[in-house]
Formats: C-alpha cells, sequence, structure tokens
C-alpha cells in the first residue's frame, strides 16, 4: 500500500470516530432536554405557599367612619379590648407612674402628665406579622452556672464562652411596696416553672424610696437578700437604681455613688451581678447630664468591682438611646445601655431608634419593658409584644418584664387577688403574666373542675355574684374620623360591688387635630368611680361622660391618646350600650 493510501485509510478512520463521538453528544444533549422539562413539569405542579413556623399573621378589619359628627354605636361584643397595630406617638411617662387603687399602697406614684408626642421616625424593618415567640432551650444546671460571668463583646451581651447570650427575666415592684416577692420561693417559682434566667431589683430612689424618706437599711437589705437568693438559685441580678420622678440622676449623685460603692464591695466577687445606674431619666434632662453623672458612678463600681455589667439609662425615659448612639461613653468595658418600651404605646418609631443605636455599635439591653401602654395600665396589646420580641431577639438584645407584684394594674404579672409566693396557676396572674409565661415556654397550671366550681361558688364577697370575677367588657365606636376604644384591663369583686377598671384609646383617623373631645358611654346599670386619670370622669346613673386633662385636649392628626383610664363599680354585671364621641 502506498503512503498516500494508508494516510487517506488513516484520515476516513478519524473521520468515522469524531462522527460517532458527535453523534453521542448530540444523543446525550437531547436526553438531558428532555429530563430538564420533565423536572420542570415536576416541580410546578407541586409548587406550594411555604409558611414560616411560629408566626401568625395579624389581620385587623378597618372601621368604616361614620358620616355623622356624633354617631352611636352598639357594641356587639363584649369579651376582648380590639388590638392596636398602627403605630403611635411614643414619647410617654412609663408604667411607675400609675393611679393607685383603694388596695394600693397610699405611697405609690400618682399619674403624671404625658410629655409632648414626637414624630414618629421611619417604620424599622421589623416584622408586620405577629411572631410568636419561640421558648429558650431547656438547659440543665442552672443560668449562671452554664454561662458564668456575662460581658459585652460588640453590641452583644456574651457568656462565659464568648457565645451571645440574652437576659429574659422580671422586674420586681418597687421594693418598699411590694417586698413579699423578693424571696427564695419566688426566684425559684421564677426560675423553674416559668422558665426565667434573671430578676430585677427595683430600688425606688423617690416616691418614700431610698433618697426620699424610705427606711435604708431595710432597702438595702432586701437589695441584698435578693441578690444572694439569685446566687443560691444560679439566677442573673440587677441592681436597678430606680430613678423616676426626681428626673435627673445627679439629684442624689452622692448617694448613688455610695450606694453603689457599697454593692460593688459586697458583690465584687458575684459573678451573677449587673448594676444599672439609673432608671429613667425625664423631665427633659438631656443626654450630656446623664453621661456627665455616669462618669462619675462608674469609676466608682469600676474601682471595686472590675468587669460586671454597668447599665445606663437614657433620657425621655430610657427612649433616646439613638441620642446616646452618637456620643457613647468611653474608657471602659461591659457598658449597655437602656432602652424601656410599651407595647400598647411604642412601636415602629422607638424600635427605629433601637435599631438606628444598635446599628451605629451601641449595645442596648431593655431592662424595663411591658405589653399593655405607657402608664402600666390599658389595654395589653399582645401582637405588638410579639413584634417587640420578635425584633429584640433577632439583635439578641435582653429584656426584663415589668412587673413582679399583685399591684391592681395591667403591668403586673400577678392579681391583686393572688397572695401566693409561688404555685402560681392561670387564674392567679393577669393578661401580662400568663403571656409572659408561656413566651418563656413556662408552665402554668390549669384551673382543675373543682377550682372552677369554687370560685363559681364563692364569688363576690358579701355580694354574692354569677362569676368569681366580672367578665370583661368592651366597645369600639367611631364617628368623624373619631374612633373611640373602651376595654376592662381588669375586674374583681369588692364587698357588694363588681369593680372593672378600663382603658380607654382615642385615634384620630383625620388629617387635622381633635380637640376638646368628649366621650358619653351609657350602661344598662347605674356607675360610680372615683379613681381615674388622664381624664375628667363624671358618672349619673347609667351614663359616663369622659372630658380630657389639661394636657390632652388635643389629639393630633393620625396620633392616639391611650393612657386614659378609670375604675368604675357597679352592683350588677356591666354591659356598654352607646358610646358617643364628639370634638373640635
Amino acid at each position: 500500500m502506498s503512503k498516500s493510501e494508508l494516510s487517506a485509510k488513516r484520515l476516513n478512520k478519524y473521520l468515522m470516530i469524531a462522527l460517532a463521538c458527535m453523534t453521542l453528544i448530540v444523543i446525550v444533549l437531547i436526553i438531558a432536554i428532555v429530563m430538564s422539562n420533565k423536572d420542570n413539569d415536576s416541580t410546578k405542579t407541586a409548587v406550594t405557599p411555604t409558611e414560616t413556623p411560629g408566626v401568625t399573621v395579624a389581620v385587623t378589619d378597618t372601621p368604616t367612619p361614620d358620616a355623622e359628627p356624633s354617631a352611636t354605636l352598639t357594641p356587639t361584643a363584649e369579651i376582648t379590648p380590639t388590638k392596636e397595630t398602627t403605630p403611635t406617638a411614643e414619647v410617654t411617662p412609663t408604667a411607675e407612674a400609675t393611679p393607685t387603687s383603694s388596695a394600693t399602697p397610699t405611697a405609690e406614684p400618682t399619674p403624671t402628665a404625658t410629655a409632648t408626642p414626637t414624630t414618629s421616625a421611619t417604620p424599622t424593618t421589623a416584622p408586620t406579622n405577629t411572631p410568636t415567640p419561640t421558648p429558650t432551650k431547656t438547659e440543665t444546671g442552672t443560668p449562671v452556672a452554664n454561662h458564668g460571668q456575662l460581658s459585652v463583646k460588640g453590641t452583644q451581651l456574651v457568656d462565659k464562652n464568648g457565645k451571645a447570650y440574652q437576659l429574659k427575666g422580671v422586674s420586681t415592684h418597687g421594693l418598699q411596696w411590694f417586698p413579699q416577692f423578693v424571696c427564695l420561693e419566688t426566684f425559684q417559682c421564677v426560675r423553674d416553672e416559668w422558665g426565667a434566667n434573671a430578676v430585677r431589683l427595683a430600688m425606688y430612689t423617690d416616691e418614700n424610696g431610698y433618697c426620699a424618706g424610705g427606711d435604708k437599711a431595710k432597702l438595702k437589705a432586701l437589695v441584698k437578700n435578693g441578690v444572694n437568693y439569685a446566687k443560691q438559685l444560679g439566677l442573673y441580678v440587677i441592681i436597678d437604681w430606680h430613678i423616676l420622678h426626681d428626673n435627673d440622676p445627679n439629684q442624689n449623685k452622692a448617694e448613688a455613688i455610695a450606694f453603689f460603692k457599697e454593692m460593688a464591695t459586697e458583690f465584687k466577687d458575684y459573678n451573677n451581678v449587673l448594676y444599672e445606674i439609673c432608671n429613667e431619666p425625664n423631665g427633659g434632662t438631656s443626654w450630656s447630664s446623664v453621661k456627665s453623672y455616669a462618669l462619675e458612678v462608674i469609676p466608682a463600681i469600676r474601682a471595686i468591682d472590675k468587669d460586671a455589667i454597668i447599665i445606663v439609662g437614657t433620657p425621655t425615659w430610657s427612649q433616646d438611646v439613638d441620642v446616646a448612639a452618637k456620643d457613647p461613653i468611653k474608657g471602659y468595658d461591659n457598658i449597655m445601655y437602656a432602652l424601656h418600651f410599651y407595647a400598647g404605646t411604642h412601636k415602629d418609631s422607638l424600635r427605629s431608634k433601637m435599631k438606628t443605636a444598635i446599628e451605629a455599635g451601641l449595645p442596648i439591653f431593655v431592662s424595663e419593658y411591658g405589653i399593655c401602654d405607657a402608664s402600666g395600665n390599658g389595654m395589653c396589646d399582645e401582637a405588638e409584644a410579639n413584634r417587640w420580641v420578635a425584633f429584640m431577639d433577632s439583635y439578641g438584645v435582653s429584656y426584663m418584664i415589668w412587673n413582679l407584684a399583685n399591684k391592681n394594674e395591667s403591668s403586673s404579672l400577678i392579681r391583686e387577688s393572688c397572695k401566693k409566693l409561688s404555685g402560681f396557676r392561670e387564674a392567679d396572674l393577669n393578661q401580662e403574666g400568663i403571656w409572659f409565661v408561656k413566651m418563656l415556654g413556662g408552665k402554668i397550671p390549669p384551673m382543675t373542675e373543682k377550682e372552677k366550681e369554687e370560685l363559681l361558688n364563692n364569688a363576690g364577697g358579701n355580694g354574692g355574684g354569677d362569676v368569681a370575677s366580672p367578665p370583661a367588657v368592651s366597645a369600639k365606636a367611631t364617628a368623624n374620623g373619631l374612633t373611640v376604644e373602651f376595654a376592662t384591663t381588669n375586674t374583681w369583686n369588692e364587698t357588694a360591688d363588681k369593680c372593672y377598671q378600663f382603658g380607654v384609646r382615642i385615634t384620630n383617623g383625620r388629617s387635622n387635630s381633635a380637640k376638646n373631645w368628649k366621650i358619653v358611654i351609657t350602661f344598662n346599670t347605674d356607675v360610680k368611680s372615683n379613681n381615674f386619670w388622664c381624664c375628667d370622669a363624671t358618672c349619673s346613673g347609667k351614663t359616663l361622660t369622659l372630658t380630657p386633662a389639661d394636657f390632652n385636649k388635643s389629639v393630633a392628626a393620625g396620633a392616639s391618646t391611650m393612657d386614659i383610664g378609670l375604675i368604675l363599680q357597679s352592683k350588677s354585671l356591666l354591659k356598654v350600650e352607646s358610646i358617643t364621641i364628639t370634638a373640635e
């Protein structure tokens, strides 16, 4: 065979191989395309909407404004208050400044005028649904045994291993009023049954407190006992210098320095103690004034206790964390800044402040919050409270609920009628208490049938009665762009009277302010009242008339006022028959 023939034969061989390879590649590509189309068809038929576990979407009905300026609405339901989910003005005094009732210590604070609202900030990216918080994972051993000395890393609270850790606990009310709950029995219940890992000891400086005629030796003994109970149980504990009506912490600065020196000396070797050096600066107190105070108190503590967490309050009832973020305290480690909120009042704009501060690098600790309005009374807003918890959890922020007491107010966890110190059942807790324990994944034993029967048989004291506590009452009316919501926050029996504590919310949906508002409510039976706040209340037979206090005569366009409240008494179960609202 010649060389040319051999070359031609080899070329033909190579061409045949190449053709076979190309054919194989084409076949593979065709198969791949067919399979891909089949998978796409299958995927299309299998797609279903996904849901986020534990998230409930809140659905609210928008009331249709009545065209008449003074419409009357007859309520069709009398069960629970309507939840408010619209952001409202948020600069208001917080829960401690609440009215007293006949069963509340006379030394307790009286209501304070609401501060002038500020313009709401741009809403944050906080969830708009109603998240159901996931209970904290159960651990063996105590919180302190597991996590040891806490410190601050960036904006996070971290444990002895450097891992992010949240404190989720309860704050006492004023120690001078409710000392009975500072005990081993209650703290163990808080830990084992409710699922909390921290307690806060609120030692008021005014209102017959430490700097205003209170028994200093007794108050210091309560604080020290509380710290030692917490240590014994492996709980973290915050020592709270609870300024409120004294406004500026500099008023009692010398007392504060002496107090914290004594506490630091006593507890410098404890790894469960945090110091909160000023609860809620207010009354126009500036951040520069608070900061100057902190720069004298912090060194006094640090000279003795080198590494404990120190929490500094912020202006406007510990809301202006964004202001503090622009000029933080420097030169010290393990410093955090307090933010306080009440879910019925504080919504998106305060979350926006918190978001701004954290993203600017400020470590925040929510050392006080509630799920009612900022007066400590009024309607509880569980949906908004859940939004707050989801928001705080997303940033790893710690939070302490107000308050561990049986005061007759919405923000107390325990019902006024309950005299227990532990072993609480659902019937022993207020709405906020039930929400809190369930939010933490704690345990609330349900009532037995026998207990339910006893409640029915023993209702109403000398007056007898149909139920142990009167059922909740609520009603809502809208007229000329104004909406009034009227709902019970607590009910009880007192001698022969049925007693109802009401929260009142007015929302102005108009484009202009509503001035000199007036609410007239007609009931099915005669009512009386000698206890009301942030309004003027008069009763005449079955009719209740509410008019403004001096400071809330005008409700701005798009705003709400929610710190209005009162207590009504009646001889029989109360029902709302009609509500009218008028305003200029």
